[in-house]
């Protein structure tokens, strides 16, 4: 391993050691990196794309796994039309290509590492990511913190990593998976049939043992502001509060 912090500054080679279909509109990139690094759950790498004619476009991917020996980054790529790097990856894209990356970056919103109070955490779509990170890094450490998810998607096929999600509800006590379906009818009890709001964040917060001392929300502008006014309206204080939006 290099220093982390010569490695974010730097420009790395990456090649695509494995593409997996996870919704409909998102795949997951598994690159194994020429100079492996440590992260943070939480934090992200900035992608290079070089065309032949010279042009380059960047785009900032959080990590989707956890921090690990294995040298190999998984980034979970949501497909926007109107995109510059996302179709790329989507349609051109190939086990055995290189990327360039560079990373790791961010350090405001950041899983807090030995933590003893509840987390909440709120996602939307590929929001989840560096949530989802979180997640796999708690569970890969053995803690134990009480921490809830409450994750928009449109439908039950469009959640991300839900598979994985709900084996993690099932197998750890200390974790609570609420997620909020909005073109379609829940398929749980515990799930909600409307876009996340203030009564909902109640909702999830009480399913935890005592109210959280850390809220992660991540999602696009809007859905960060309605979730973060959901949260206050909770009565938990902004020092609480960390924010990641995304876009474009």
């Amino acid at each position: 391993m290099i220093d982390s912090a010569v490695q974010a500054a730097s420009w790395q080679l990456s090649v695509i050691d494995r593409i997996v279909q996870q919704t409909p509109g998102i795949k997951s990139f598994f690159l194994r990196l020429r100079d492996p690094f440590t992260h943070v759950a939480g934090q992200h790498v900035d992608v290079r794309l070089t065309a032949p004619d010279g042009y380059k476009a960047m785009r900032s991917y959080s990590i989707a796994s956890p921090p690990d020996e294995s040298g190999i980054l998984e980034l979970a790529i949501e497909r926007l039309t109107d995109g510059e790097v996302s179709p790329f990856f989507h349609d051109v894209a190939a086990v055995g290509d290189e990327i360039q990356v560079r990373g790791p970056l961010g350090g405001h919103f950041l899983w807090p590492g030995d933590v003893a109070e509840p987390v909440l955490l709120i996602g939307a779509g590929s929001g989840l990511v560096p949530l989802m990170a979180m997640i796999r890094q708690r569970r890969a450490s053995a803690q134990t913190v009480p921490t809830a998810l409450l994750l928009s998607s449109r439908t039950s096929h469009d959640v991300l990593f839900a598979d994985e999600l709900q084996a993690i509800e099932f197998d750890d006590p200390g974790f609570v998976l609420s997620l909020a379906i909005t073109r379609e009818a829940p398929r749980r009890e515990t799930d909600f049939a409307r876009r996340i709001d203030g009564t909902m964040v109640q909702e999830v917060i009480g399913r935890l043992p005592r109210a959280p001392a850390h809220v992660f929300v991540c999602g696009s502008n809007g859905f960060v502001n309605i979730a973060t006014d959901g949260v206050l309206l909770a009565g938990l204080g902004t020092a609480a509060i960390k924010t990641e939006r995304y876009g474009g």
